[in-house]
C-alpha cells in the first residue's frame, strides 16, 4: 500500500493515506447538508442524491472493497476570498484525481473513486431527463455518499485543517 502513496504523491497530491473501507461510516447527517442545497447539486446531477442511490445502496456497493486511498490537494490562498485560487485548487485536484484513478484502473480489475464536490465534467447535466451522457466516468462526491471527510482524515492520520490561509481539497479510492 506504500507504493499506492507514493503515486499519490508522485501525482502532486499533499497528502495521501490508507484507510479501512469496513469501517467508514454512511451519516445521514452528512447527507442531509445535499437536501439542504449546501452546493446546489441535489436533484440536479446524476452524481449527486437523490440519482446517486440510498446511503444503503452506497455501503453495500461498498463492501466490495477492503480498501480507501484518500488523497488531499492543499493550496496557499492569497485571501479568505481568493475565488479564483480556490477555483485553480479544485481544477488541479480534479485533474489529478483523474489521473489517480486512470492508474488505478490499470491495476486493479475494480476500483470506485468518491471525489471532492458534485459532478461537473459536463456544462449542463442531463439529470433526471436523459442517461448520462459518461457513466463509466462518473465520480460521486464523498459528502453524496454520506462521508463526513474531516472523520476519514482522523481515521488515518491526514490532516483536515492545514493552516491559515490553506484550503484543500479531498478525495478517495476504494480498492479489493
Amino acid at each position: 500500500m506504500k507504493d499506492l502513496i507514493k503515486l499519490a504523491q508522485t501525482l502532486g497530491f499533499a497528502h495521501g493515506a490508507m484507510v479501512d473501507a469496513r469501517k467508514l461510516e454512511f451519516r445521514e447527517e452528512v447527507r442531509e447538508m445535499c437536501v439542504e442545497g449546501k452546493c446546489g447539486g441535489y436533484g440536479k446531477n446524476w452524481c449527486c442524491p437523490p440519482a446517486c442511490g440510498s446511503l444503503e445502496e452506497i455501503a453495500q456497493r461498498i463492501r466490495e472493497f477492503s480498501q480507501c486511498l484518500l488523497v488531499s490537494s492543499v493550496g496557499k490562498m492569497e485571501d479568505d476570498f481568493d475565488y479564483e485560487g480556490i477555483m485553480r485548487l479544485e481544477q488541479e485536484h480534479k485533474e489529478r484525481f483523474e489521473m489517480l484513478v486512470e492508474q488505478l484502473c490499470r491495476r486493479y480489475e475494480r476500483v470506485l473513486p468518491m471525489g471532492a464536490g458534485t459532478c461537473r465534467r459536463c456544462k449542463t447535466c442531463t439529470y433526471p431527463d436523459a442517461p448520462c451522457r459518461f457513466p463509466e466516468l462518473q465520480i460521486y462526491s464523498m459528502e453524496a455518499c454520506g462521508l463526513l471527510v474531516s472523520q476519514v482524515c482522523q481515521m488515518c492520520g491526514m490532516p483536515y485543517y492545514n493552516g491559515p490561509g490553506t484550503m484543500a481539497y479531498f478525495s478517495c479510492v476504494f480498492l479489493p
